[in-house]
């Protein structure tokens, strides 16, 4: 049931002295759009009147076909604290929907809500909580980005060594006015590399806050001249950014992941869980990890998991089961990287659990070594796959999963598989600096 209504939102815009609304929504790609409106048009908002140009959206719809309606969450009604207090700017997450009414197929917000349908129908409810990793990089004296960082921190360390500190306390004291309960905040390994963890909530709340952290770190950093980016693997040699996405089945308001008499105090569905998440993680790793450059993180050496495995304190293994039992019973997976579309993602994570369940799936043994430290020879005797290397490989394994394909619907597979290979075919063809630097000289 919703908090506000119509009304509520019409009277919070007059009594916030609102000037601007952001009308936000999601692009299949997960690149945060919106449609800015005055205060006088709230009426025609709340009304679903706002309508945008769906050919000008990459991998929306077709010139002929344009007209797309904004319909809002009025639940995600906020202030954005950054903005200035005068004349302020609140923000309306939307659904996309066509001119007949009805939602539209493309709309990755409504390709999560479809899963989350399904979920529903088998009794469960789908609680995620997200780790969101990003680096905050200097700008030069144009504003343009750059990767120096002036930064000697490491994991837990704080100022003087940890220099951005402040932009990462402000981001937190936002988020907490947007409604987040921040948990922890921290600089990670990297230098210039942080992560704020917020409270997990139902997985379309999560995947909508992802987008929102994403807004907000970026527009804080830029106001405190510095460069935010959730680029899985910005510098070489260093830890590249993970965005760990901790899942859990409720129903009837009890964890069904947690069995105390059961094996590592975990249920058979859970177990299920995670065989259905192994079983596709192939065909979900372009979806988890959608950028050419996600797969330069995806190797040995980094933390990052490549190897297609589960443990339960394990954290070499792509899905990890952390200590804590109860209600807080969760599966792990640690693959994801901060640039993927959250609502997809949770949308084939959720898809591929809940197959392992139907159909009763059983995971492999758990792997308690370190699976870095194996050579290919163990890896392969005790059944260890890995996943694919570059995202041309993972598009072809993911036209190879009817459950994923379907989870994603016959609009968002051609138009995603399309963007990927082009920018695949872009980045192979592209002659790069360190060609230049290993072959110019010496051929």
């Amino acid at each position: 049931m919703s908090r506000y209504s119509k009304e509520d939102i019409i009277r919070m815009v007059r009594e916030d002295d609102v000037e601007f609304i952001r009308m936000q929504f999601t692009d299949i790609f997960g690149q945060l759009k919106n449609v800015a409106i005055t205060s006088s048009q709230i009426e025609k908002a709340v009304n679903n009147q706002i309508m945008i140009d769906g050919s000008s959206i990459e991998g929306f719809v077709r010139i002929q076909e344009s007209d797309q309606y904004l319909h809002p969450d009025l639940d995600s009604y906020t202030l954005l604290p950054w903005r200035p207090q005068h004349g302020k700017v609140a923000r309306l997450i939307c659904d996309v929907y066509n001119p007949d009414g009805t939602p539209f197929i493309g709309d990755p917000r409504g390709t999560l809500k479809r899963a989350l349908k399904k979920a529903s129908d088998m009794g469960y409810s789908f609680n995620v909580g997200p780790e969101c990793e990003f680096f905050l990089f200097q700008t030069d004296e144009n504003g343009m980005p750059t990767t120096q960082t002036a930064d000697q921190a490491g994991y837990f360390d704080l100022g003087p060594l940890d220099h951005g500190e402040s932009t990462r306390r402000e981001i937190c004291l936002a988020l907490e006015q947007m409604g987040f309960e921040i948990e922890a905040s921290h600089h990670e390994v990297a230098a210039g590399q942080h992560e704020i963890d917020f409270k997990y909530a139902d997985a379309l709340t999560a995947a909508d806050r992802i987008m929102t952290f994403k807004f907000a770190v970026k527009s804080l950093a830029q106001k405190n001249g510095l460069h935010a980016t959730f680029m899985p693997k910005p510098v070489f040699g260093i830890n590249g950014s993970g965005m760990h996405t901790n899942m859990s089945l409720f129903k009837d308001g009890k964890n069904v992941f947690d069995d105390p008499k059961g094996e590592l105090g975990l249920s058979k569905e859970a177990y299920a869980f995670i065989a259905g998440i192994l079983t596709h993680m192939k065909g979900m790793a372009a979806v988890t990890n959608p950028l050419v450059n996600s797969y330069k993180r995806l190797v040995p050496g980094y933390e990052a998991p490549c190897y297609l495995a589960w443990s339960a304190s394990n954290r070499s293994a792509l899905i990890r089961i952390p200590a804590a039992r109860g209600m807080g019973t969760r599966v792990e997976l640690r693959c994801p990287d901060p640039s993927c579309n959250p609502y997809l993602e949770l949308a084939v994570c959720l898809a591929a659990g809940l197959d392992g369940i139907e159909k009763g799936l059983t995971p492999p043994a758990e792997v308690t070594e370190n699976i870095f430290a194996m050579s290919a020879e163990e890896r392969k005797a005790k059944g260890i796959e890995s996943l694919p290397g570059s995202i041309k490989e993972a598009v072809d394994l993911m036209l190879e999963d009817k459950l994923i394909c379907d989870t994603l619907g016959e609009h968002v597979v051609p138009q995603y598989t399309a963007g990927k290979y082009a920018e695949w075919d872009d980045y192979r063809t592209h002659v790069t600096d360190w060609e230049l630097k290993k072959y110019l000289t010496i051929f």
